[in-house]
C-alpha cells in the first residue's frame, strides 16, 4: 500500500492522538469540578476522578479497541504504556530534575504498584483474559484506592498540585458540566479514530496491532503523565510528579486491563508475558531497586535517567528486530 492511500490512517492516527490529549484533560477537569460542587472532598476527587483521569486516554482507546476487535492493541496499550511511564516519563523527568523520595513512596505506593503488577502477571497467565479476571482485577481497584485513601488521608499530603486544584476550585458549575460534557465525547471520538489509524497502519505494513499498542498507541497515551510530571517537577512538586507515574500504573493495570475482559473473552499474545510483561515487571523491581538505593541520599539522581532512557530506547529496538 502507498503512502498516499495511507494517508487518512496517519491523519487519524495523529489527529486522534492530539485531540485525545486535549479532551482527556477537558473531561478529568470537568468532572472533578462537577464532583466538587456536588460536595465530593478534593481527597476523594484526587485519588478517584483526577488519578483515574491520568489513565483516561488508555481507558477508552481499550475500550475502542476491544469493540473493534482489536484486543491486541488494547493489551499492548496498557503494557505499553506501564513501560513507557517507567522508562520513558520518568526517564525524562529525572533528567528535568532529580527526584526527592517520600517515605510514603517505599512504605506503600511503591510495594503496592509491584504487588499489582504480579497480580496483573497472574491474571494473564494462562494467556486468556476474561470475565473472572476482569472482576479479580476491579476488586484489587477497589482495595487500591482504600489503601490510597487511608494513606493520602493520614498523611494529608496533597495529592494533585496546586495549579490544578485551583482550576478546579475556580470553575463555575456551567462551565464544568460543558466540559465534562465535551470531554467525553471528544474522548470517545478520538479514540475511535486513534483506533481505525493504528489498526489500518498496522495491516498494511504488517505489524500486528499488539506491537502498534506497544508503541505508538502507549507512547500517545502516556503523553498526559509526562506532561503533568514534567510541570510538576519543574514547579517544584517531585511527590506529585513520581506519584502521576505510580499512580497511573497501578491505575492501568487495574481499571484499564480488565475493559476487553468485560466486553468479550480475549486470547493473549504468547509474546505478551514471554516478552513484554516480563519488561514491564523487571522495569517495575527496577523502580523499587533504584529508590532502595537512592533512600539514603534522599533523591532519585539524574543520571538514573539516562539509564531508564536507554532501557527503553531497548526495548523498542527489541520489538523492531522482532517484528520485521
Amino acid at each position: 500500500m502507498t503512502l498516499t492511500a495511507l494517508t487518512p490512517a496517519i491523519a487519524a492516527l495523529l489527529a486522534g492522538l492530539v485531540i485525545l490529549v486535549w479532551s482527556a484533560d477537558r473531561f478529568v477537569l470537568g468532572a472533578a469540578a462537577t464532583a466538587r460542587f456536588m460536595g465530593i472532598s478534593p481527597l476523594v476527587i484526587g485519588l478517584t476522578i483526577v488519578s483515574l483521569g491520568t489513565s483516561a486516554p488508555e481507558m477508552f482507546v481499550s475500550t475502542m479497541a476491544a469493540l473493534d476487535g482489536a484486543g491486541g492493541l488494547a493489551i499492548g496499550n496498557v503494557i505499553g504504556s506501564n513501560i513507557a511511564n517507567i522508562a520513558l516519563v520518568l526517564g525524562i523527568t529525572a533528567l528535568v530534575a532529580a527526584i526527592p523520595i517520600q517515605k510514603n513512596l517505599i512504605k506503600k505506593e511503591i510495594p503496592l504498584l509491584l504487588l499489582v503488577t504480579i497480580i496483573a502477571g497472574l491474571v494473564m497467565a494462562d494467556l486468556m483474559l476474561d470475565l473472572f479476571d476482569a472482576v479479580i482485577l476491579i476488586i484489587a481497584l477497589v482495595v487500591a484506592i482504600y489503601l490510597l485513601f487511608q494513606q493520602s488521608s493520614d498523611s494529608g499530603e496533597a495529592i494533585i498540585d496546586e495549579d490544578e486544584q485551583a482550576a478546579i476550585d475556580e470553575m463555575p458549575a456551567k462551565k464544568a458540566i460543558f466540559w465534562l460534557i465535551v470531554g467525553l465525547a471528544a474522548l470517545m471520538v478520538s479514540s475511535k479514530m486513534l483506533v481505525w489509524g493504528a489498526t489500518s497502519i498496522a495491516q498494511a505494513f504488517g505489524i500486528s496491532d499488539l506491537v502498534i499498542g506497544l508503541t505508538i498507541v502507549a507512547i500517545g497515551t502516556s503523553l498526559p503523565e509526562l506532561a503533568a510530571s514534567v510541570a510538576s517537577a519543574l514547579k517544584g512538586h517531585h511527590d506529585i510528579a513520581i506519584g502521576n507515574i505510580i499512580g497511573s500504573n497501578i491505575f492501568n493495570l487495574l481499571a484499564v486491563l480488565p475493559i476487553p475482559g468485560l466486553i468479550a473473552p480475549l486470547v493473549i499474545d504468547s509474546a505478551v508475558i514471554e516478552r513484554d510483561y516480563m519488561v514491564m515487571l523487571g522495569l517495575t523491581i527496577g523502580l523499587v531497586v533504584i529508590i532502595g538505593l537512592s533512600f539514603r541520599r534522599g533523591i532519585i539522581p539524574r543520571f538514573t535517567g539516562v539509564i531508564l532512557l536507554a532501557a527503553y530506547v531497548a526495548y523498542m529496538v527489541l520489538l523492531y528486530s522482532q517484528s520485521v
